[in-house]
């Protein structure tokens, strides 16, 4: 995992007018009520689910992508896909910009992320993240085999994994390097010749008037002014999904080029004026 990216100045707090603050009352209203009712129905759904089909989730992920779509449409923010998510076995691997990713990628195709540790303690977002099934992964390398097993598991049980491997969130004006330590997991001999891994390209066109860097959540900025920022705006922009061509995991002799491959892809689906 990379430190946290601190590429660029971080924006002064916004000041907020009274129209404003009454849009963040009524969407975030709306969507807390969404999250009241789904939540509680995801995980007394739960327990059926794990009892009868274990690993495999064949019903609440779509509690998951319903909540993630209507905050999407609460909000206002558009969503465009280009390309088609992947039919086999296998993981994605994307960019990562903002705290809004979870929604957008979870409305496009159901999933589950790979985050690290420190976000299962994070107060009320861990506890979404736990029941949704997030794969929480540790920094310490002494933890690197159990990780990958538990990687092995979840890709063979049919779960999309979802990994970010920049390692960070940036102001999405820019790909960073991704860190290979996680595409490990993809070249074990369990899941080698039956997995792939479609890079996806996540492109965020601000709303009118406002920065390119408009949703991103980068460096030390606090997560509650990004996020009242998203909720005051008037008028929201919208946000690009590229879905690239999956690659075969067997194709690659290892891990590096890989994920190579896989940034080369992603950075490719960037508008090329977009790029710092």
């Amino acid at each position: 995992m990379s430190p946290t990216w601190h590429g660029l100045e971080e924006p002064a707090p916004r000041p907020m007018a009274p129209g404003d603050w009454l849009r963040v009352g009524l969407r975030g209203a709306a969507i807390l009520a969404l999250l009241a009712v789904c939540f509680p129905l995801l995980l007394v759904l739960r327990i059926p689910e794990r009892l009868i089909c274990g690993l495999n989730r064949p019903v609440t992920p779509h509690i998951t992508q319903f909540v993630c779509r209507a905050a999407c449409r609460v909000l206002g923010l558009r969503l465009q896909m280009r390309g088609a998510p992947m039919t086999g076995p296998g993981a994605y691997v994307a960019n990562h910009v903002s705290w809004l990713d979870i929604f957008v990628l979870n409305a496009c195709k159901r999933l589950y992320f790979v985050a690290k540790s420190e976000v299962a303690g994070w107060p009320g977002i861990g506890w979404l993240a736990r029941g949704t099934g997030t794969v929480f992964i540790d920094r310490d390398r002494r933890q690197a085999a159990a990780q990958t097993r538990l990687f092995e598991d979840r890709l063979r049980a049919g779960h999309r994994l979802l990994f970010f491997p920049e390692g960070t969130s940036t102001d999405g004006r820019r790909v960073l390097p991704f860190k290979t330590t996680l595409f490990q997991a993809f070249q074990s001999d369990r899941l080698r010749d039956v997995l792939q891994v479609q890079p996806v390209t996540v492109v965020y066109h601000p709303p009118p008037g406002e920065a390119d860097t408009f949703y991103g959540w980068w460096g030390d900025m606090p997560l509650g002014p990004a996020i009242l920022s998203s909720l005051a705006v008037r008028r929201q922009g919208r946000v690009e999904v590229v879905y690239h061509t999956p690659l075969r995991v067997a194709d690659f002799p290892d891990r590096k080029t890989l994920a190579a491959m896989a940034e080369a892809e992603v950075r490719g689906g960037f508008p090329p004026e977009r790029l710092a």
